[in-house]
């Protein structure tokens, strides 16, 4: 029997086997999903993304934008023109590729609520 070799898929210097493991890897784990959701529609500060995911870590959301921002989804812009400091983050291009993605998982998720909850 023949083995065939499997080809990784690599992305920023990670390898990945499937093209369903990158996306994971990409923008898998509890909170990445949600930044990106409500960056979808707007820009935010900081201060309003903690807002909007009340039971996330100050320490968890700095990780998870840095990360969103190291893979070139999102961008963090900072206004240093007058005290205080004010930072935005948005979406990039690349990351506005995800829109359809998650607007699919966010009606999953309405239609788990409204077919199978108890």
């Amino acid at each position: 029997m023949e083995e065939k070799e499997t080809k990784m898929l690599k992305f920023r210097g990670k390898e990945y086997p499937c093209c369903a493991s990158l996306t994971m890897g990409i923008i898998g784990g509890k909170w990445k999903t949600v930044i990106l959701y409500h960056l979808m529609k707007e820009k935010l500060r900081y201060n309003e993304l903690r807002k909007s995911m009340p039971t996330v870590t100050e320490r968890t959301l700095s990780l998870q934008l840095k990360a969103l921002e190291e893979d070139g989804l999102i961008k963090r812009k900072v206004y240093t023109s007058k005290p205080p400091l004010k930072v935005e983050y948005s979406l990039t291009d690349f990351g506005k590729t995800l829109i359809p993605i998650i607007k699919s998982i966010a009606g999953w998720g309405d239609y788990v609520v409204e077919n199978y909850s108890r």
